[in-house]
């Protein structure tokens, strides 16, 4: 059982997480759906820390892993869905020989990666915009990102699938 500190006298479970779910073990899929709130980063952040841990990553990679996922479920409740709502993200890892493929899953607003631009990194601090550096740090954080655009079969809402991976490294 995963614990997750919740303050200083207590702890709480990943089973206590929101809508948690595991599915097939056999495959080393494993699903969490949270709501669109900006409480739910810690859930997500433990549940992907936890599939990196599990997949074999060192501990760099581990945090590489969750500061992506962070940025990208933060990305989720702005963007895609304007802010926070009981709109649900599904977040799944599945551990493979080679990788820790990440699968955040929303049906808010579609994402189109090829309209944001490359951001400035080399303007000053006072004339760089707020914000639009998220895409790019997930790019330097993970070994692949990729977004797929599908339908939910169930209510034919558009999709967005923010596809990320980092490989594991040999054993030597």
């Amino acid at each position: 059982m995963i614990e997750l500190p919740n303050d200083e006298t207590s702890s709480r479970s990943l089973e206590e997480a929101p809508s948690h779910r595991s599915t097939d073990d056999s495959q080393s899929i494993h699903t969490i759906v949270l709501t669109a709130q900006f409480e739910n980063l810690e859930w997500v952040r433990e549940f992907v820390g936890q599939a990196a841990i599990d997949s074999g990553l060192k501990p760099s990679a581990v945090y590489a892993v969750q500061l992506a996922v962070d940025e990208a479920f933060s990305n989720i409740i702005e963007h895609a869905y304007g802010g926070e709502c009981l709109e649900n993200v599904q977040c799944s890892c599945e551990i493979t020989d080679e990788a820790l493929v990440i699968m955040l899953r929303d049906c808010g607003q579609s994402f189109r990666p090829g309209k944001v631009p490359d951001p400035d990194l080399t303007a000053d601090l006072q004339s760089r915009k707020i914000g639009g550096l998220g895409l790019y740090f997930m790019r330097q954080l993970m070994d692949d990102v990729d977004f797929i655009f599908t339908t939910d079969p169930e209510t034919g809402r558009p999709c967005n699938i923010l596809k990320m991976v980092k490989r594991t490294e040999p054993a030597n």
